[in-house]
């Protein structure tokens, strides 16, 4: 076990014996940068949920791409992108060992042209980025499989739905977060096998239930108390729930309702040997948040389908493994270290961007299935090899530094300003928020909002009430945010949805509205904190148990680690407690 201070934040980090192993089997050296400033720097590439009008550098037409224009790289369409009109070799540089690589890199990174989009198998889903086999969505990001769906993001086998996210398999569900195989679910957080559920919060198997929380295989319940099949179906008339008047008043009186009941420290299930949050079907993943399906992985985040043996790896997963300090990489890649947006079915990669379908690369940017290539030019086996070696080499002895005086030999992500993305565009917004003037400071970049030339013709305040009462006209309307006061519209698949389901019209625009969802969402940082289960009731009194624990009358003793900070109201439970009172 080794200590060592962040060359960034300079907070001492341990670094244990396996995490040693498994850094001798990638043959890297050990990070100088802490897991979380590490997970910051990768997901500084990561354009969270943006599109932008931007000139295509192929044709000089406006295109929608998630790579703005301020970016200096060029940018062509992604159909020509992926056609064989140009060719990315045509960029290659020899390696001049005068010179830092990252140096080298960031000069072809400004030559070779870069897709609009990271998108694939789309169908009717032009608005949509990060995502693949989609039909028919709409501003959806972070997206795979999902059909007749909008304003969604990190989703995943879902229809006709809206305004959800981190969420899989669901149906007819409207604003809600982390929500899984359920069906007309509305305005609820962490449900899984739900039906007809209304403003609730950790209910598994349930239906028919309203404000509800911590219910399990329970149906027609209210604020927790059980009703007859009539009686549940004739307070739900009384509630109004047509009227946007009703559904905020009974969101506020679920939300403070739910507050009064205990969190299990850590969101998951069906798991062996775990640490983190959301996490679910996993084993032996440590210090690792929104992980499903994932083996032997650590420091990692958002990861589905089969990622194994992995560390520092964000975004993707679908049976990848031997992945180190790579983020939005996946679907079938293998033994990757240091890359970006390189898929699918990629070998041995280092220091890469945007390549497909490609083995034994060193510092390239747009090939597609091609091998033994370094600064985007061709190698035989041989001297790619030998040169390869002489490089890495190379990194140690003429390191690059940064603008913030940051070292970069071998074994470090790319820096943080080579990222084309302002800060608060990123995936490292999303996750750890931060001031301009704070993010600047800490040598990031920031991009402040595009003055777009929109006439509102419709305050949100004058929106009716009621579904019903709203005209096929509100299309036309461009509406201002009670929120931000920023435009949004009504599209006509939701209309369509929001008459089927009768709600109300929302007043917020989309982005307002993601922002109120996530707020729901832990942060992935680790906090060691005991169980505060105080034997009858909880610590702070609020919550009385309704079933007796193992430890009886007094105070539990249990400890943990848990993504609910001290600072936070949240009852925090250990599992046993949490059990004890769910099931």
């Amino acid at each position: 076990m080794e200590t060592k201070s962040c060359q960034n934040c300079h907070i001492n980090f341990v670094i244990e014996p396996e995490d040693f192993r498994f850094y001798e089997k990638m043959q890297v050296p050990p990070p100088t940068f802490c897991p979380e400033c590490r997970m910051i720097r990768r997901l500084a590439f990561r354009n969270q949920k943006n599109l932008f009008i931007r000139k295509d550098d192929a044709s000089g037409k406006d295109i929608f791409s998630g790579i703005p224009q301020s970016a200096p790289i060029k940018v062509y369409d992604l159909e020509y992108w992926n056609s064989d009109n140009w060719d990315p070799m045509e960029f290659g540089k020899d390696y001049d060992f005068s010179r830092p690589f990252f140096e080298q890199f960031r000069e072809l990174m400004q030559s070779v042209p870069w897709p609009s989009k990271s998108v694939q198998f789309m169908v009717n889903s032009d608005y949509c980025d990060q995502a693949g086999y989609m039909k028919n969505c709409y501003l959806c990001f972070d997206a795979d499989h999902n059909e007749d769906c909008a304003y969604c993001v990190r989703f995943h086998y879902t229809k006709n739905s809206f305004d959800i996210s981190e969420s899989v398999g669901n149906e007819l569900c409207y604003d809600s977060f982390s929500i899984n195989k359920c069906y007309k679910t509305f305005f609820s957080i962490h449900c899984e096998n739900c039906i007809d559920v209304w403003f609730s919060k950790d209910l598994t198997g349930c239906n028919n239930c309203f404000g509800c929380v911590g219910l399990r295989n329970k149906s027609f319940y209210i604020f927790n108390k059980p009703y007859s099949k009539e009686e549940y179906f004739k307070k739900l008339e009384e509630f109004d729930l047509k009227s946007r008047d009703s559904l905020e008043k009974y969101l506020e009186k679920a939300q403070e309702f739910w507050t009064k009941s205990p969190n299990k420290y850590m969101h998951g299930s069906h798991n062996n040997d775990v640490s983190g949050d959301y996490i679910f079907n996993s084993r032996n993943s440590w210090n690792s948040y929104d992980i499903n399906g994932a083996e032997n992985v650590k420091h990692s985040l958002t990861l589905m389908f089969e990622a194994k043996d992995s560390y520092d790896y964000s975004i993707w997963g679908t049976k990848s493994s031997r992945m180190y300090e790579c983020v939005t990489c996946g679907d079938q890649d293998y033994n990757l270290r240091f890359c970006w947006e390189c898929w699918p079915g990629c070998r041995d990669l280092e220091y890469s961007m945007e390549c497909r379908s490609s083995s034994d690369l060193f510092g390239c940017i747009g090939l597609k299935k091609k091998s033994y290539c370094i600064l985007n030019k061709q190698y035989s086996k041989e001297d790619y090899f030998a040169l390869r070696k002489k490089i890495i080499l190379q990194m140690n002895e003429i390191p690059f530094m940064d603008k913030r005086g940051h070292t970069y030999k071998y074994g470090e992500f790319f820096p943080t300003e080579f990222s084309p993305f302002g800060y608060n565009h990123t995936g490292s917004y999303d996750f750890f928020p931060i001031s301009k003037e704070e993010a600047l400071k800490q040598g990031y970049a920031w991009q402040d909002p595009e003055v777009k030339e929109y006439k509102i013709t419709l305050d949100a305040k004058s929106l009716p009430n009621t579904i019903d009462k709203a005209e096929d006209s509100i299309l036309k309307e461009i509406i201002k945010c009670v929120e931000c006061g920023k435009a949004y519209r009504i599209i006509s698949m939701e209309l369509d949805f929001l008459r089927k389901m009768n709600l109300s019209l929302p007043v917020r625009c989309q982005n307002c509205r993601y922002k109120t969802r996530i707020k729901f969402r832990n942060q992935p940082k680790l906090y060691a904190r005991s169980c505060q289960c105080a034997g009858k009731k909880s610590e702070n009194g609020v919550y009385p148990n309704v079933a007796g624990h193992k430890h009886g009358a007094g105070h539990c003793p249990n400890e943990f680690e848990t993504s609910y900070s001290p600072e936070r109201p949240d009852i925090v439970y250990c599992e046993d407690c949490y059990l004890q009172e769910v099931v």
